[in-house]
């Protein structure tokens, strides 16, 4: 694991913003797997920038995001596709036939999951997946479990995630306590790995990835086994290292 400890958000949202336009640039029809919340903001933001600047052309560029809340509207300013058109996409020339999401909202979710591995495996796989991490070990919404979950599926959210993203709704009750999300082998076979965490909430849980025992009780430690992971943290999610 390459760790690197920066003094600022906005030091972290510039490398990681370089590190993806990098990925691009070495491979302009590159596949990016993407993620939502507070954490990737200032780095799409970095890339926004280098856009506008005439640095990184996203024309040939595939994405696939993480995860998606069920039985939200995708219009709905909290739903994933929404976060991501406001945050990134309607900013860039990315093509709206090369981005992808999970469908929360399909009728049968098992037949969705199965259909997005496929589209994955049809892209050619995910050159970087970029990921936030949960204060109790999560990534996408793979939460805490007795076993590690291989493939996409759906997913119960914890009370601790419900918390954790009552910030960016009306109220605890508001928010959906279901979603459909990447599996952990399906965020192991991306070719690289960019895991960006913010704060002291976070230091347990990067401890256990970077040196704590491999457990679905913190299913991010199971990057332990990935050939190329990067980290980009604070000193507060550094904390304890």
């Amino acid at each position: 694991m390459n760790v690197l400890v920066f003094d600022t958000e906005e030091q972290i949202g510039i490398a990681a913003g370089y590190y993806l336009c990098g990925q691009v640039l070495q491979k302009p029809d590159s596949v990016l797997g993407l993620a939502t919340g507070s954490t990737p903001i200032k780095a799409y933001n970095h890339i926004i920038q280098l856009y506008r600047q005439g640095a990184v052309d996203f024309s040939r560029v595939t994405t696939f995001n993480l995860d998606e809340y069920c039985r939200l509207p995708v219009d709905d300013p909290n739903s994933y596709r929404a976060f991501m058109q406001e945050h990134l996409f309607r900013h860039i020339n990315i093509t709206a036939e090369n981005i992808h999401f999970l469908d929360g909202n399909a009728a049968d979710l098992q037949k969705e999951c199965a259909a997005y591995e496929q589209r994955i495996r049809d892209a050619g796989g995910i050159d970087i997946q970029l990921l936030g991490i949960g204060s109790n070990g999560h990534i996408a919404f793979n939460e805490p479990a007795a076993s590690f979950q291989r493939w996409c599926h759906v997913v119960q959210l914890k009370d601790s995630t419900i918390a954790d993203n009552s910030r960016f709704f009306d109220s605890v009750e508001a928010v959906p306590t279901s979603a459909v999300t990447m599996g952990i082998g399906s965020i192991m076979q991306a070719k690289r790995i960019l895991i960006i965490a913010l704060g002291e909430k976070k230091a347990k849980a990067i401890r256990q990835v970077i040196s704590g025992d491999v457990t679905p009780a913190c299913p991010a430690s199971i990057l332990q086994f990935h050939k190329d992971v990067t980290l980009m943290l604070d000193k507060g999610a550094a904390s304890l290292l």
